[in-house]
């Protein structure tokens, strides 16, 4: 049986599949942010959406990293979370 990284290894060596996966790094990216503040909170999601005015189930797609939150949808979160959300436009690797 494989293991997990061997598996990924195999299919991110197809240029296609690893296009694919590297174009939804900033997704990725977003929701470990989200995941960690949340944790540094020592905070449960439900107390987050507690904190949000919605569900458990939004914060769980929130940081499921499936799609791009809404800057709005940020900010909430980083204040229920007792942080704030902040914008930098970096230049992009070469």
């Amino acid at each position: 049986m494989k293991t997990l990284n061997a598996l990924k290894a195999e299919m991110l060596a197809d240029p296609a599949t690893r296009a694919a996966y590297d174009a939804l790094a900033p997704e990725f990216e977003t929701a470990r942010e989200l995941i960690a503040a949340r944790a540094r909170a020592g905070l449960t999601q439900q107390e987050v959406a507690e904190r949000m005015g919605t569900t458990q189930s939004t914060v769980a797609r929130l940081e499921g990293g499936k799609r791009p939150p809404s800057l709005r949808t940020v900010q909430r979160y980083a204040q229920a979370v007792g942080c704030r959300a902040v914008v930098r436009i970096e230049r992009a690797p070469v």
